[in-house]
Formats: structure tokens, C-alpha cells, sequence
């Protein structure tokens, strides 16, 4: 059986602009830097990490209604060498205080430390996860028990939106980071915001205008 194209999958996912972004039994998966954090050459080091104004808030909206929120993020500096999994896991214990400092949480943080051509031997795999492949997210299926079609992908970058759309969820482009500059994927995202701020007001708002009958 052939495989959809890619613009297949754009023509169905066009489909879905007027339902919610996310609805019963969804969530709402967001890319890392660029969307919650800044996205500066390397995220290293924990004090390399820093939150885009407003996102914790923008969590903690989407805590308060009980929405679950995951995080989903390649990770390839691990599979160059630029950092270990073990500091990528001080830098998420940062994230997660930070998160909190300001009332809110993340479900589940899923990443994706590989790269076909990587430096390091033990990390080069053509991995399903990383995105666009759709393996986080199926990870997020699987763990926290969620409908993808009833889900909603928020990234900066081509890769996360064609993440989205294989996966059968909603998606919104942010402006921040790479602001869907990155040239990697054409993808079309349903809706395009500023920011993680705009992107979780269209969220809630799209839950308040009644379109869930």
C-alpha cells in the first residue's frame, strides 16, 4: 500500500480548521526551544536554558482547565557530542523549576537524542522519534494514554508541524525561534501566532466559541 503524500496529508489536516485545536481525551504537545524556551545556538548547560516570556504562564492557563501538556524535542546535540543525557536531564530539572516558579507543569517531557549521521556512534540511528518522524508522540500516545486527533502539535519548526500532521493532530506555528524559517519540511500548520502566548489563547478560545458540538 502506498504511503500518503505529504500534501495528502496537508489536504486532510486543512480539514480539521474547524474543530477545536484540542478536545476530550487530547493534549496539548509542545516543542522545546523556540516555543517554551529561547532558541539560542546551544542549549548545553542548564544556565544556557531561558524561558520565552510568558510561557510558563501560558502552561499554567493550560494546567489550571486540565488540558495534559507534553513536551517533544530533538535532541541531536547529544548524539554530536555536545552534551550528555545526563545534563540534558539537569537542563529539564531547571525547566520544570522555572515551570513552577510560576504554578505550572509539564505531564511528560520526551526527546529524541539521535541523528543519522552522528558523532557519536552509539547515538547514529535514522530514528523514528525524531521529528518529523511521529515516535514522540506515539510515546505520548502510549504513556499518558491520549487521542492524537484530538491533540494539538505547537512548534517553531517546519519539522514539529509534519510531526503533527503524520501523527493525525492539529498544529500551530509560533513566530519565536525559528519561526518556520528552518527549510527542512513543507508543512502548512493550521493556524500561525506570535507566540506560545497567542498560540494557548487560540487554544482555550477555540474551546469557548462552541465549536466541540
Amino acid at each position: 500500500m502506498n504511503e500518503p503524500s505529504t500534501s495528502d496529508f496537508n489536504r486532510e489536516h486543512k480539514a480539521k480548521s474547524s474543530i477545536p485545536f484540542v478536545s476530550e481525551g487530547g493534549a496539548v504537545l509542545l516543542d522545546r526551544d523556540g516555543v517554551i524556551s529561547q532558541q539560542t545556538a546551544f542549549v548545553n548547560e542548564p544556565d544556557d536554558l531561558n524561558l520565552i516570556d510568558g510561557a510558563a504562564a501560558a502552561i499554567a492557563r493550560l494546567n489550571r482547565v486540565g488540558w495534559p501538556v507534553a513536551i517533544i524535542t530533538n535532541q541531536g546535540g547529544i548524539a554530536m557530542g555536545y552534551l550528555t543525557e545526563e545534563t540534558l536531564r539537569k537542563i529539564h530539572e531547571k525547566l520544570k523549576q522555572l515551570l513552577a516558579e510560576a504554578g505550572a507543569h509539564v505531564d511528560a517531557i520526551y526527546y529524541c537524542p539521535h541523528m543519522e549521521n552522528a558523532k557519536l556512534l552509539a547515538y547514529r540511528n535514522d530514528c523514528p522519534c525524531r521529528k518529523p518522524g511521529t515516535g514522540m508522540l506515539e510515546q505520548a500516545r502510549d504513556s499518558l494514554g491520549i487521542d492524537l486527533s484530538r491533540s494539538v502539535v505547537v512548534g517553531d519548526a517546519t519539522t514539529d508541524i509534519l510531526a503533527g500532521i503524520h501523527a493525525g493532530c492539529s498544529t500551530i506555528l509560533v513566530r519565536t525561534g525559528f519561526g518556520g524559517k528552518d527549510g527542512k519540511a513543507a508543512a502548512e500548520p493550521d493556524a500561525t501566532v506570535p507566540d506560545i502566548v497567542a498560540a494557548v489563547d487560540l487554544i482555550l478560545s477555540s474551546l469557548e466559541s462552541g465549536d466541540s458540538s
